[in-house]
């Protein structure tokens, strides 16, 4: 089990990855205790939430996406358990900022935006694969801390992201793109790569 596991995390490129959102996480920390005495701002926790989910993005497929489809083990529950780890790596690297003077927060908002965009990237990952899966999320996301929009359904709606921690339709939008991202991803895994991209 054990070395099913270690080849399992390694063809998925999870250390690294786990080292690039460690990194993220201190360098957004570092920017935040120098840019601002108190808490950094929302904008500030968002991108870090942000940086660390397009860090993870690799790991949701594997050297070879057909391999997964012809292996005789049950992808659905891993897929998921991928993804659940990858949800309490995003939400724990910046909650573990609240030991330090300058923290990311509040939890719920670090939870909420975690959530819904990693929600997203699974969504993109069978249509886009996992290489282009981040590619939504980072628009959207820095769309929506350009130009935030308050005081309409719609607008807390399209942004999200940057919404205060209270907003029940950004809450409700995170949902929504957690659980539809869980299950797409869970079902259907990242798209096939083309032969040319493969190769490369």
């Amino acid at each position: 089990m054990m070395r099913w596991l270690t080849l399992y995390l390694r063809s998925r490129r999870v250390p690294v990855a786990l080292a690039t959102a460690l990194g993220s996480t201190v360098v957004m920390w570092v920017l935040g205790s120098v840019v601002s005495d108190g808490p950094p701002g929302v904008t500030m926790v968002v991108l870090t939430v942000l940086l660390l989910v397009v860090a993870l993005t690799a790991t949701l497929g594997g050297p070879d996406e057909e391999l997964d489809r012809t292996a005789a083990l049950p992808w659905a529950p891993r897929r998921v358990t991928h993804l659940l780890a990858a949800l309490a790596v995003v939400v724990g690297l910046p909650l573990l900022t609240h030991l330090t003077g300058t923290s990311f927060g509040p939890a719920w908002l670090v939870i909420r935006d975690a959530a819904g965009l990693l929600g997203l990237t699974a969504l993109g990952a069978p249509l886009l694969g996992a290489g282009r899966a981040w590619f939504v999320p980072l628009g959207w996301t820095l769309a929506a801390t350009v130009y935030p929009a308050t005081g309409h359904l719609l607008g807390e709606i399209l942004t999200w992201q940057s919404q205060a921690p209270g907003s029940t339709p950004a809450a409700v939008t995170a949902v929504l793109l957690a659980v539809g991202g869980l299950i797409a991803y869970a079902i259907a895994g990242p798209a096939r790569r083309a032969p040319a991209e493969t190769a490369l």
